[in-house]
């Protein structure tokens, strides 16, 4: 498979007006040198973008993603684990960090196996190492939130502003949510509340046992009529399927009632088959206890912060900003294809993530530059566009111009208007950008 849509992009490679003179042999070589240069080309990217665009790295923000493979053969790289997209292949599990204006800073990969939780403090080791970017707030989801990464970055002289799952959290805390006691009403049935409160984590030290450890943070709750609505409706799917698990139970397996299984009970599998065991088939039944204690806390969200300086207001706002890193995942997957990843070396696996990255950059520096004016997916959708025909001689016929390619040409000194074009003008187009 590896071979085949190497060979597929290699035989478009004319579709281009540079020189194509080389041979698939030379593509496979350059993705293994790709590999070898990656993370001084991350390096060399953020140097760049820090000159000239005066990087912010106020708020640095962080995610974890995962990309399948449709292979079933696993090695150190390529293993089966929570897939985001909960499929049944291998997966790897890919990194991020993004800066305060949403573009991409540095990546890594890691095996498919490898819990959220345990790839921030290797990430952030090597950012705050090579990328000289002063103190940074950490902002991230909850799959990040442990103590060791909370005490890591402490450590480091950096800040968080972290969610924290309330249904997952300790009694008291819980108490605390659900007491209407302090909320200040926002409008619309948001309201907030806040408070400092010292936190006790548990932190794994050099031996590797466990120590308690106290952490003065601030705590900001919110509910939101909206978040509650949207609570519901992400579990109606999930409700229906486990009523459909209990009537047919034997349409199911561990693997395929993901979602369901934690509303029924006496669900039990083989643990070699992952099938439901038959002598607990008769038994199903819904757990309507376990629904009540999830709806109790429909809309409500925490969010644990160091920046106990912060308005309320200011930390959601800070949070919010996660969801940009969210969409750039959804970028790579959809508008760059990034998934299912066909290569089979490591190498090759990397360098194919290399020019994700790159590219991932380059359309975040171009809406930064439009001033968001454009979502990513509508400029790469006119700039796909901006083909053209060739007629005759050295003349080549432009069939598509928009607002947005406008828009673009003025950014960049591209004149996108013109139906007609001789070869060398385009040349001296594409001469001119690498001059720059």
């Amino acid at each position: 498979m590896e071979n085949y849509v190497a060979k597929l992009r290699y035989e478009n490679r004319n579709m281009f007006f540079e020189k194509a003179d080389f041979s698939l042999d030379n593509v496979y070589r350059c993705l293994s040198l790709f590999n070898k240069h990656k993370e001084a080309i991350q390096l060399w990217i953020h140097e760049r973008i820090k000159n000239q665009y005066n990087r912010n790295t106020d708020l640095v923000y962080y995610d974890v993603t995962n990309y399948y493979f449709e292979i079933d053969e696993q090695d150190e790289m390529r293993r089966k684990g929570v897939s985001k997209e909960h499929r049944p292949d291998p997966i790897v599990q890919m990194g991020l960090f993004m800066d305060t204006d949403g573009i991409p800073i540095t990546y890594r990969l890691f095996p498919g196996n490898a819990p959220d939780k345990t790839t921030l403090i290797p990430m952030l080791g090597r950012i705050l190492h090579d990328y000289s970017l002063g103190r940074i707030i950490v902002v991230a989801d909850k799959g990040i939130t442990t103590g060791d990464n909370i005490w890591y970055t402490l450590s480091a002289g950096n800040g968080y502003v972290l969610s924290y799952s309330v249904r997952g959290a300790d009694q008291k805390f819980q108490d605390y949510v659900l007491d209407e006691k302090g909320y200040t009403d926002k409008g619309d049935d948001f309201k907030i509340k806040s408070r400092l409160y010292p936190r006790e984590i548990l932190v794994t030290t050099a031996s590797g046992k466990k120590t308690k450890k106290t952490v003065d943070e601030k705590q900001v709750i919110f509910y939101s009529p909206k978040y509650a609505i949207k609570a519901k409706k992400d579990r109606a799917t999930a409700l229906e399927k486990a009523k459909d698990l209990i009537t047919h139970p034997a349409k199911y397996n561990k693997s395929t009632s993901y979602g369901a299984a934690k509303y029924v009970k006496n669900l039990t599998f083989d643990s070699q088959t992952g099938e439901i065991l038959e002598s607990a088939r008769q038994s199903l039944s819904f757990d309507e206890k376990k629904l009540r204690e999830e709806e109790k806390f429909d809309g409500y969200y925490a969010i644990v912060t160091s920046e106990y300086k912060e308005s309320s207001e200011k930390i959601i706002e800070m949070y919010r900003g996660l969801w940009k890193i969210e969409e750039s995942f959804k970028v790579t997957k959809s508008d760059f294809e990034s998934r299912p990843v066909y290569l089979s070396l490591a190498d090759h696996i990397d360098a194919h993530f290399l020019t994700c990255f790159i590219s991932l950059v380059i359309i975040r520096i171009l809406e930064h530059r439009m001033k968001g004016k454009y979502s990513v997916t509508a400029m790469l959708e006119s700039l796909g566009k901006a083909s053209c025909s060739h007629i005759q001689e050295n003349y080549y016929l432009f069939d598509f111009y928009n607002e947005i390619l406008a828009d673009i040409g003025a950014q960049l000194n591209i004149d996108f208007s013109k139906k007609y074009m001789r070869l060398g003008e385009m040349k001296k187009i594409l001469g001119d950008v690498k001059k720059g």
